[in-house]
């Protein structure tokens, strides 16, 4: 343990646990300690410990890695710390409901993750929930993740397995980390993305060749693949619609008046543009964790602009 090494640094507009309670990849393989606000996770081979300080509006992010230089990186990237929230916050702020959803969860970053770790994680999130799904992932990386080792050669986590790695397990094997039906989904992404698609070779701006290309991953549809598009590509024209995020849209903006996927993607992109994958976030936390009567408030509600 001596060869870790720790640093620091100034964030505005970050808020940690929102982050990583909101069902982004993380959520699913990441260890957060709540008491500490701080959150262990492997990237690749190394492991990486992040703490947030003080306050959402001004705090610190604290980095402890064997290669600093590495993480130090790498926390700037996955959480998307040089991205302007305020300024994102103004493009995106088309109502009442958004301002609220700002002002519950400001500081909630989307995160930018490898693709294949978010394709998996997402491929298994259909028809799942959160603690399940974390489960599942848990299960995947203790049994098929490569040894991290620290100076003095002690397992001390293991790394997200490839898809070569995955392509090698059977159904069985994949089974026994409880997967249920979505094991063959895995082993078929497994083997596409290791024999027909170089995931780290698409272009990450250009949104409709992505959605293209992973559509062609059995067990990637309309709704999985925009969320690979964000979350793994960064590419915030993606407007994931799920069945939360649908319900969002048809109650507050639509008075509960039933739409169709494509109706809701063109709504979107009308109403919050370049930013919609930010919105979709916000909108779909938001909505997840409000109570009944509390939704109500905003059905049909006016926008601002």
């Amino acid at each position: 343990m001596q060869d870790f090494h720790a640093t620091s640094m100034q964030v505005k507009d970050f808020d940690l646990r929102h982050t990583f309670e909101s069902a982004q990849p993380l959520t699913f393989h990441a260890d957060y300690n709540p008491a500490l606000n701080s959150l262990i996770y492997a990237s690749g081979k190394n492991l990486i410990s992040v703490m947030h300080v003080g306050g959402t509006g001004s705090g610190k992010v604290m980095v402890v890695s064997e290669d600093l230089g590495f993480a130090s990186n790498e926390v700037i990237r996955r959480f998307r710390l040089n991205d302007n929230m305020r300024s994102i916050y103004k493009k995106i702020n088309t109502d009442q409901f958004i301002a609220e959803s700002i002002k519950r969860y400001r500081g909630m970053r989307l995160t930018l993750n490898d693709p294949w770790e978010t394709t998996v994680c997402f491929i298994i999130s259909q028809f799942n929930n959160v603690k399940r799904i974390r489960s599942i992932i848990k299960n995947m990386v203790a049994r098929f993740g490569e040894p991290i080792l620290d100076g003095d050669n002690k397992i001390i986590g293991r790394a997200f397995p490839s898809s070569e790695i995955l392509r090698n397990a059977s159904i069985k094997e994949l089974m026994k980390c409880g997967t249920g039906f979505r094991a063959r989904y895995i082993k078929s992404a497994a083997e596409y993305c290791t024999d027909n698609l170089d995931l780290y070779g698409l272009n990450q701006n250009d949104y409709y060749g992505l959605k293209e290309a992973l559509m062609e991953i059995d067990g990637v549809g309309d709704k999985v693949a925009d969320c690979i598009i964000l979350m793994g590509y960064g590419n915030l024209n993606a407007f994931p619609v799920d069945v939360w995020v649908k319900r969002t849209i048809e109650k507050v903006y639509f008075k509960g008046k039933k739409k169709k996927i494509k109706e809701i993607h063109k709504f979107a992109e009308d109403m919050w543009q370049n930013w919609r994958g930010y919105t979709q976030q916000y909108l779909f936390w938001h909505f997840r964790q409000m109570k009944n009567d509390e939704r109500r408030v905003y059905e049909g509600i006016k926008q601002r602009y």
